[in-house]
Order: structure tokens, then sequence, then C-alpha cells
């Protein structure tokens, strides 16, 4: 089953069970995902939807954050909540030692040697752990890789 029609499913049982919560935030996700349907033109596949998911999961934690700073607990409950039922829609994510050995695989599939190779890195990895690994993360293990060689 594709995550879009996961997601309606969800929905449709939000609706059904009188969830107003969880409906509100898979309204959120299905919007964000058919705006970028039309935005771009095309049809997503679950690759893209996962981009879309963990772009709202980053914009959530930078909000908690943001809403913490500013001593409002009440809306970065919230933000949580949301957090909380959009994560449950991403594969679960991958351990240090596993993304270690997709850095090591990368580059023996690249070549990469030094800091100016981590584009090409970045280009092979982004895909193969899009919505496993947070990104970040992988970009301080790749520059640290390189960096010591």
């Amino acid at each position: 089953m594709s995550l879009k029609t996961r997601l309606v499913d969800d929905m449709k049982a939000a609706m059904k069970s009188g969830d107003k919560a969880r409906l509100a935030v898979i309204r959120l996700i299905n919007a964000a995902i058919k705006q970028k349907e039309v935005d771009e033109r095309v049809e997503l596949d679950d690759a893209a939807v996962l981009a879309v998911l963990e772009k709202m999961v980053k914009q959530r934690r930078d909000s908690i954050s943001q809403y913490e700073a500013a001593k409002r607990e009440d809306l970065a409950q919230v933000e949580r909540d949301e957090l909380v039922i959009i994560d449950a829609y991403l594969p679960e994510k991958l351990g240090e030692a596993e993304i270690n050995a997709a850095i090591e695989a990368a580059i023996a599939q690249t070549g990469a040697a030094s800091p100016a190779d981590m584009g090409k890195l970045m280009g092979v990895l982004k895909p193969q752990l899009a919505g496993q690994a947070d990104m970040g993360l992988v970009s301080k293990l790749i520059k640290a890789r390189l960096a010591g060689g």
C-alpha cells in the first residue's frame, strides 16, 4: 500500500472515530502533498511523500525550539503532538552504525576521499536514506569521516 493510500485510509478512520487531532494533522499532510503535486505538476511517489513528511517534521522541530525559547509551552505541546502523528508515517530510523555502514559503502562506490567530495556522497546517500535518517546527522558523519581520512 502506498503512503498516500494509507494516509487517505487513516483520514477516513479518524473521521469515523471522531479523532479530531489526528484528522487535522492528516489533512495538513495531504494538503502539503497536494500542494507539491500542483506546484510541480507531478504525481508524488512514496519517496517524494517521505520528503514532504521529513520537511514537516523539521518544521515542527524548529517550531518547538522557538516556542520553548519564548516560554510558550502550550504551543510547543501542540507541535509535539503533531510531530508524533507525522512520525508514525516515517520508516523506522537507522542507528549511527547503520548510517556509517551506508557512508562507507557510498565512499567505496564513489571513490570519495576528501571533504570536496561531500556533494557526491550526499547525492548517493540522500535517496538511499530518505526518511530513515536525519540528513543533518548524515552530513556531520560524512564530514567527520572525510576529514579523518
